[in-house]
This record gives structure tokens, sequence and C-alpha cells, in this order.
């Protein structure tokens, strides 16, 4: 049995509730503590023994929080079991949705030159009628001009939630 700590950026909660989806498959077999990026400064990382990072890509970019989490605790990442996924719409397209291939992905951990244990890319959600009229339209010209979904009365999720099961099954399993 791990202790496992789980922490989520999540603009719109699709990372969170992804996290959520992995820590009911981890709790089966393990101690979990689930927080948001804001309060994840406060917790001492000594007493996990995993930590899962997920992150969420806004207008090209993880939230700075996020990199500065990584890089302050890079030395105590570097000693643990490290998982970290990132949260993209432009992994809804099959050659962009591995971590190796994820240009988001790819960027942040030369940003902050972590080596996470293991890493994974999941497709988010567009819900265009959550949005205020600025972000609704930048990411409706975003989605044009990526030949993705543009109507705004509707709400699109690309995530692969068996991809997500087997991201979290191997959180759980590994040793």
């Amino acid at each position: 049995m791990s202790n496992i700590l789980m922490v989520h950026s999540s603009v719109d909660g699709q990372t969170e509730k992804i996290l959520n989806h992995l820590r009911q498959i981890c709790e089966a077999h393990h101690t979990v503590t689930l927080v948001p990026i804001a309060h994840a400064n406060n917790i001492s990382l000594k007493t996990f023994d995993k930590i899962v990072i997920g992150a969420c890509v806004r207008y090209g970019k993880h939230r700075p929080q996020v990199h500065n989490f990584v890089k302050s605790r890079l030395d105590q990442l570097k000693m643990k079991k490290t998982f970290f996924f990132s949260v993209n719409v432009v992994a809804r397209k099959v050659e962009k949705s591995t971590p190796n291939k994820n240009p988001y992905m790819r960027k942040f951990l030369a940003d902050t030159s972590w080596r996470p244990t293991k890493k994974e890319v999941f497709a988010g959600k567009v819900d265009y009628p959550k949005y205020g009229i600025f972000d609704k339209n930048i990411i409706r010209l975003i989605m044009f001009l990526t030949k993705g979904p543009t109507d705004t009365t509707r709400c699109y999720e690309f995530t692969d939630w068996n991809k997500v099961t087997k991201f979290g099954k191997l959180v759980s399993q590994f040793n």
C-alpha cells in the first residue's frame, strides 16, 4: 500500500475530473491525497511514495503555478515515483496524442527539466456554453484553424476514458 499525492491544475474542471477518476482507481489499494495546485506548496512530499501531477493547457501553455511547483520541488520529485499528465485539446489528434509527440508536454518537460517516471497526454474538453464571450471566440478561432468543432452551442469532450483508466492502473500497480 502506497501513499499517493495527486495534484491538479484545472481551469474548466476536466483535469480535476480526470484526476478524480485516477483517484478512484488508486484508492482501491492505496491512500490518496488529492489537492489543487494552489494548495500543493503547503504539503511536504516526504510522506508520499508516488506523486501524480495533472495539468491543463490553456492558450498553448500549462499554468505558471505548475511550472513553479515542479521547478521548486525538482530535487524532491527526482527521488520519488512521479507521474505527469497533460490535458489539452490538441491531443484529440492522433499525431499529437502521445507524450513524445505532444508539443505542450515536450515544451513543459524541457522548461522544467523534470523527467517523470511515467507520463501521458489526454485530450480535454471544449465547453463553449460555459465560456465567456472572449474565451468562446478565441477558442472557436483556434478550433477553426485546427479543424476542430466550432458550434458554440455545444460541448465537446474528447477525453478517452479507457486511456485514463489504463494510466490509473499503471499508477496504482507501479512499484
